[in-house]
């Protein structure tokens, strides 16, 4: 089985930092490699990978920004498209674009759906309902018009997080900053419950950074920037929780997946997938406000962190994912042949 799997290049794949779609797309060329599959990865001409590796772009859109990004996605899906003969599967990891080739080429191709960025681009999707093969990250994140083949959670290599069992006092909040992810409401349950909150991630939106979080910030509010995977799995392992108060649906959540492995409970609003996520009272707790998200806090003892670690592992590891999806590729190949 010769498997293409096609990357988002706003980032590096993996990602240095931030970049969740990078990241998965990462975790499963891996995965599949290790199962003896031949996987060729494209992606910008930095990525990393033990399979092969064909980048018609050197560095990522958001990296290097001299770039035009839709310049950047034609040549990259462009490139992937004119070679697809040479494949028996294309894994599109890249969104919808790439579904307006599907009819042109002959080969099956599966999409992993990562979130909608608006409604205004269901009706790709919709267009190529009955000859796609369609992937949701969560149930809460599927659209009643499409049609879907299974729900694959993002898998995480767990041999990257270490468990610990012995945290210390501070509140994590670890995202973009961005209303979206409720940094400020993050600050809010940090200074009621008279704890230490970092702040890691990338300022997606400035003005909010400006006017919503700088004013807070000092010894007890720490802002550290965006995080590599060293720092970000030491912040992750050593917070006595991670605050995630989102106000939108969100589809998955790595950070929160990434912080129970760890052994780290999560504390956040019960919006999107959350509760596919979270194990309410048993690996962290699913409020609706700040009020509820402080008594949470104060709770925190009742919470066995190795409950928490065992949950992420059976759910959420690279191993699982990478099992689904090959059952699914054999599923859409038996299917098409």
């Amino acid at each position: 089985m010769k498997i293409a799997v096609l990357a988002p290049v706003a980032w590096r794949t993996p990602p240095r930092h931030y970049g969740p779609w990078e990241q998965m797309a990462s975790n499963l060329t891996e995965g599949l490699v290790k199962a003896g599959i031949e996987v060729t990865l494209f992606a910008t001409g930095d990525s990393l990978t033990s399979g092969k590796l064909d980048a018609v772009i050197e560095q990522g859109y958001e990296e290097n920004r001299d770039q035009d990004a839709k310049v950047v996605e034609c040549l990259h899906i462009s490139n992937l498209m004119e070679k697809a003969a040479g494949f028996d599967l294309i894994h599109n990891h890249y969104d919808f674009l790439p579904l307006s080739y599907s009819h042109l080429i002959k080969i099956p191709m599966i999409t992993t759906i990562h979130g909608f960025s608006s409604e205004k681009i269901i009706p790709v999707y919709q267009k190529y309902n009955n000859g796609g093969y369609y992937v949701s990250i969560s149930d809460s994140d599927r659209h009643p018009s499409l049609k879907y083949l299974k729900t694959v959670y993002n898998g995480i290599d767990t041999s990257s997080f270490v468990f610990n069992n012995h945290p210390e006092a501070y509140l994590l909040f670890f995202g973009r900053i961005h209303p979206d992810k409720g940094t400020a409401e993050a600050i809010q349950i940090a200074i009621q419950s008279n704890r230490k909150l970092i702040i890691a991630g990338i300022i997606q939106d400035h003005d909010y950074f400006r006017d919503r979080i700088a004013p807070f910030l000092n010894a007890d509010i720490e802002f550290v920037g965006a995080a590599g995977p060293e720092q970000r799995n030491k912040l992750l392992r050593e917070a006595s929780a991670l605050l995630h108060p989102i106000s939108f649906e969100e589809p998955f959540g790595l950070s929160v997946a990434e912080a129970m492995l760890c052994g780290t409970p999560v504390v956040a609003y019960q919006r999107g997938s959350m509760p596919e996520l979270i194990k309410h009272g048993k690996t962290g707790f699913l409020v609706k406000d700040v009020e509820e998200a402080v008594e949470a806090i104060a709770r925190l003892g009742s919470i066995n962190r190795k409950d928490c670690q065992e949950w992420a592992v059976s759910r959420f590891s690279q191993e699982r994912m990478v099992k689904d999806y090959i059952s699914l590729y054999h599923q859409i190949l038996s299917s098409t042949s």
